[in-house]
């Protein structure tokens, strides 16, 4: 397996990434990992170059550009000379912490889209009470979505948590207003009927107050809606701790429980960080392309390259394109 990795992309860059593709070429047999960027920067990290090659490159898109003119300009950034590479083939994977638009752009134009796929999907494994994590698709890359666009996220949704996340017979639930089967927009209405037709185990709408107890193992979405449910979540979960560290440190009687109660805190805190269950997949595309958070550190980086890894030993995206273009009975809008 072979995996081309941004090594510029993201707030601890190169740093966590060059520690994390070590740590993964030390774990997995037969994997070989490509860097992209700048050469001096990356060696000073690198003690183990077995399996790991550098592709240097002084550009990269930072987080604050436009990404469709960025990537147009910037021919030489670190994330397109990356998806370049799995274009070309001499990568199976890739990966960056980098900016997300640059990123989708790449992916779309230069990696390209899977067969019978329309839109892609940015695809977070997010929390839950039990600790098994629900897939939420699409968290941003399109903020409008047709029916059929999410039939399609639905598909590929319960492809990737049957095949890569291992969990038989995925529930799909359609982000709704309300669970009743008649509730929300037209869009959504005629996504319901749609996806109550699909080869998954659609269980209709689900709410978002339900999603952290588990209520579906995939749910679907558009862009705009998703993003805003991945951020409300993101902030809850920091405004939470915020408050328990604030609670655990006000007095001298806190502070001694919080001593008491030290390793279920670290604990709290890791079933809080949803990085640590590995990268957004960028879903429609033909080739595994997965969105590691902006602020990973180097554990995050490596369960993305794992994550990776899993995508292409169970051929998740070639079962997507057979799948989806096997639903003759969706009509595109």
């Amino acid at each position: 397996m072979k995996i081309a990795i941004d090594a510029m992309g993201g707030d601890n860059a190169p740093k966590v990434v060059v520690e994390g593709a070590m740590e993964a070429i030390d774990n997995v047999k037969e994997l070989h990992i490509t860097l992209v960027g700048n050469e001096n920067e990356i060696k000073k990290y690198l003690s183990n170059d077995e399996r790991i090659t550098i592709i240097h490159t002084n550009e990269m898109i930072e987080g604050d550009e436009e990404p469709i003119r960025a990537v147009r300009r910037k021919k030489n950034a670190s994330v397109v000379l990356m998806a370049n590479e799995v274009k070309e083939k001499r990568a199976d994977a890739c990966i960056s912490a980098g900016n997300t638009g640059a990123l989708v752009v790449s992916g779309l134009f230069v990696v390209g889209r899977t067969k019978g796929i329309d839109r892609p999907a940015l695809s977070p494994t997010l929390p839950t009470a039990d600790g098994k994590g629900f897939l939420l698709l699409d968290a941003g890359a399109n903020v409008d979505a047709s029916a059929h666009n999410l039939v399609q996220y639905g598909v590929m949704g319960s492809i990737y948590c049957e095949k890569v996340r291992m969990i038989p017979k995925p529930t799909v639930g359609l982000l709704n207003v309300g669970t009743e089967d008649g509730k929300g927009n037209n869009v959504t209405k005629k996504a319901f009927q749609q996806l109550a037709n699909a080869p998954i185990h659609f269980i209709g709408n689900v709410e978002a107050r339900d999603l952290l107890n588990g209520v579906a193992d995939v749910v679907v979405t558009d862009g705009f809606s998703g993003n805003i449910t991945l951020k409300s979540i993101e902030g809850t979960a920091l405004h939470v701790m915020k408050l328990l560290k604030n609670t655990l440190t006000s007095s001298l009687k806190t502070k001694l429980a919080a001593g008491l109660i030290k390793n279920d805190l670290k604990k709290l805190k890791n079933e809080l960080d949803y990085p640590e269950y590995g990268g957004a997949a960028l879903f429609g595309l033909s080739a595994p392309v997965i969105k590691s958070h902006g602020s990973s550190n180097s554990r995050a980086i490596y369960h993305t390259i794992k994550q990776a890894c899993h995508m292409i030993e169970n051929d998740v995206i070639g079962t997507i394109e057979r799948t989806v273009t096997s639903l003759d009975f969706v009509e595109e809008e």
